[in-house]
């Protein structure tokens, strides 16, 4: 008899298998803290040829670098530029971090100034934050624990107390391992608030780009630095996020024609690299 042409013999065992095989698949899927449906999607993979092709047609000198927990797309992720206001994400992160800070209950007017820092990207709360209680050392700290490797600060040698942190100098790949792992850096008492701004982010104050692109089912959590709109720097870093799965991206640009032409860039990058991220996508 042909077990492929389907004879009597062999249509029994045959349902009597897959009878078997699918309450494994549900159970393996239930073990794996995923839905039968998102354990039969095709797992989720970032289209890199696409994204360097188009960063390679791009002005403005970008650079960007994608990271999950076991997969790893860039472009030049090791080159340094400016971080404009993407910095605030890490002095936020320090300030949460500091020894006076980490175990207790965050002021009103705590809770306020990190808010303008982060969800408006308020300068003067910024200087505040970090002149009073960050520092250059503290930002450098911050990035030993995470294992950067191409991260400088440049403190203006007149004393300023300005925007010069600014002017650290941040490399695409070295942010996607912050963000990707934000629950190890910032201390659990705060990490609920912490996201919740990185997650609030005023329409009007960096909310285009990476924000624009459209990943149905997934939190966005990001900052945005743009140069005070001049094309001098348009970058963003973002952790998008659905349950355990995480996907970070850090995309960087200095010396853009203009502010569109920068935030287009980005929109562009980050919509090739995440292209299909969805409702059953399934990261690893």
């Amino acid at each position: 008899m042909n077990p492929v042409a389907g004879g009597a013999g062999y249509a029994p065992a045959v349902r009597g298998r897959l009878t078997l095989i699918v309450p494994s698949l549900a159970i393996a899927a239930v073990l794996a803290g995923l839905t039968p449906a998102t354990a039969a999607a095709k797992s989720w993979k970032p289209d890199c040829g696409a994204a360097i092709s188009y960063a390679q047609s791009r002005a403005g000198n970008p650079t960007f670098a994608l990271r999950t927990a076991h997969q790893w797309c860039a472009f030049r992720p090791w080159h340094t530029e400016p971080s404009a206001s993407v910095i605030k994400a890490m002095i936020l992160v320090a300030y949460l971090s500091r020894d006076d800070v980490k175990n207790r209950a965050l002021s009103n007017g705590e809770r306020n100034t990190l808010a303008a820092m982060i969800e408006r990207s308020d300068d003067n709360a910024a200087n505040y934050i970090f002149y009073n209680y960050v520092g250059y050392g503290g930002l450098d700290a911050l990035a030993g624990r995470v294992g950067m490797q191409h991260f400088r600060t440049h403190p203006d040698p007149n004393g300023c107390i300005c925007e010069y942190w600014g002017r650290t100098s941040i490399a695409a790949g070295d942010q996607t391992m912050l963000f990707l792992h934000f629950s190890r850096y910032i201390p659990s008492k705060h990490l609920s608030y912490a996201l919740q701004l990185l997650s609030s982010i005023d329409p009007g104050y960096g909310y285009w780009g990476i924000a624009d692109v459209k990943v149905p089912g997934w939190v966005k959590y990001w900052k945005s630095g743009w140069g005070a709109g001049t094309g001098w720097v348009d970058s963003q870093s973002i952790l998008v996020k659905r349950g355990k799965m995480k996907v970070a991206l850090t995309i960087l640009t200095h010396n853009d024609p203009d502010h569109t032409y920068g935030m287009n860039t980005l929109r562009g990058i980050a919509g090739r690299l995440l292209h299909h991220l969805g409702q059953n996508s399934h990261v690893k």
